[in-house]
């Protein structure tokens, strides 16, 4: 493979058959390698803590909606409980 130097770039070749740019700088590829796994890894804990938020803001909506429904029969037990003492009131 005849590789041509790009001017000024000691790193950066030009390949002529496909005309891409080849970084032949060994460390600058790994590190690219470890800032793109890494960026994965924070996609994937992202993806993860949004999951966790869903089921949490699913477990509050069942949890009001069972307070709630609590309170109402609590009400309506106190209300007939009310009744029932003035019934008894003479």
């Amino acid at each position: 493979m005849n590789l041509i130097p790009v001017e000024g770039q000691k790193d950066l070749y030009r390949d002529p058959r496909t005309n891409a740019i080849i970084n032949t700088n060994k460390n600058d590829y790994e590190c690219y390698i470890m800032r793109r796994e890494s960026l994965q890894n924070q996609k994937k804990k992202i993806e993860l803590i949004e999951d966790e938020i869903i089921d949490i803001k699913s477990d509050l909506r069942e949890i009001k909606f069972l307070l709630t429904r609590m309170i109402k029969n609590e009400s309506k037990w106190y209300q007939t409980w009310k009744f029932k003492q003035k019934l008894w009131v003479f």
